[in-house]
């Protein structure tokens, strides 16, 4: 069955159809109450749908925000989307959702889509890339942010700014302190440790994995430790699983020229709680025991740790927090017309240190 229109809505109301669009789409020009009434009651009786993108023209605002993500079924994503979406109810807006798997290419193509819906804001969380390969990318997405936001937009981006981006009003920055946070846990974990340290990280330029490294290389210099061997690999579980079938084999070469015995032990820090998940599947496959043949650590403290044994030692960050800054950076009003990243309350983390380290 089509839908009623607009206009058989207006005839039925013997009215016309650009008063019956100020009634049902919210134009701040009202007609009389009696009018208004038996246009809203026309409706009814034809099960008249109000067009979306009508109500936005008229309100200019569409209640919509747009999210970006790299990948909604990671942890770390849902749960700042949870708190993407707690801030929207509260200023009674809908979320649009985008996956890019992390490719600049990809977020451009969601931002503009989401442009082309009127979407009030976006969030953007998920690594910058400062790749090689992402250049031309980056100069794209950046360009289509600024065209967002000349148009009054307005965005969130989690963790780094966008490459190349120059908008000042509307945009915000939600920092997150993981070189900070990094060096603070190597320090905890070099406190009682004198075997050899070794990273699990992502691609060299994905700028949340190098923050993370660095902080941890500096926290190790400090406690006056050598530098810590890095393995590069995908920056997800897959890329900790390959990463941690390579350390098994070390370690079980090691264990073998010890004549059996333990070896030099291995401390393991992921970059991200997916990644030391994989390489601690890894190393159990390979008939090994955490914390007896290696220790291990990550970062995030997704809510899967909840169920993950031995407990990992982690970097907890409040992730639903930083979804619902995020959001509520970009509702109207919020903050000033220039330098909008000063607005945003910094997020802060803490080390915590469980079974998977030695940890009581």
């Amino acid at each position: 069955m089509a839908a009623s229109t607009l206009t058989e809505v207006a005839r039925l109301a013997g009215v016309s159809p650009a008063t019956a669009s100020r009634v049902l789409n919210g134009s701040a020009r009202k007609p009389g109450k009696d009018i208004a009434d038996r246009v809203r009651q026309a409706a009814d009786s034809l099960g008249y749908i109000p067009n979306a993108q009508a109500q936005g023209l008229a309100k200019s605002s569409s209640g919509l925000i747009g999210l970006i993500v790299h990948d909604i079924a990671d942890p770390y994503f849902a749960a700042i989307a949870r708190g993407v979406q707690d801030a929207a109810r509260e200023q009674r807006r809908m979320v649009l959702l985008a996956t890019t798997g992390g490719a600049p290419a990809e977020e451009r193509e969601a931002v503009a889509a989401f442009a082309a819906r009127r979407a009030d804001s976006i969030v953007i969380a998920g690594s910058r890339s400062s790749r090689p390969e992402d250049v031309d990318d980056n100069a794209e997405l950046a360009a289509e942010l600024d065209r967002y936001c000349r148009n009054g937009g307005r965005v969130a981006v989690v963790g780094h700014p966008v490459v190349g981006a120059t908008a000042s009003e509307g945009y915000h920055v939600v920092a997150v302190p993981n070189q900070e946070l990094a060096g603070a846990l190597a320090a905890r974990l070099a406190e009682n440790w004198d075997g050899d340290f070794v990273i699990v990280g992502g691609p060299e330029g994905l700028l949340t994995s190098d923050d993370r490294i660095r902080g941890f290389q500096e926290g190790l210099a400090h406690a006056g430790h050598a530098p810590a061997e890095v393995l590069r690999t995908s920056f997800n579980r897959s890329g900790g699983y390959e990463a941690g079938l390579e350390l098994a084999a070390r370690i079980k070469a090691g264990q073998a020229e010890d004549g059996g015995g333990s070896g030099r032990k291995l401390c393991i820090f992921a970059v991200n709680d997916v990644m030391a998940i994989g390489a601690s599947a890894a190393l159990r496959a390979e008939g090994l025991r955490i914390p007896r043949d290696a220790t291990i650590a990550g970062f995030d403290d997704i809510e899967t740790l909840r169920d993950f044994r031995p407990a990992l030692s982690t970097v907890r960050l409040p992730l639903e927090d930083i979804g619902r800054l995020a959001t509520r950076a970009t509702a109207p009003g919020a903050g000033n017309s220039e330098g909008q990243e000063d607005t945003v309350p910094p997020v802060r983390g803490e080390v915590t240190l469980r079974r998977s380290t030695g940890e009581a």
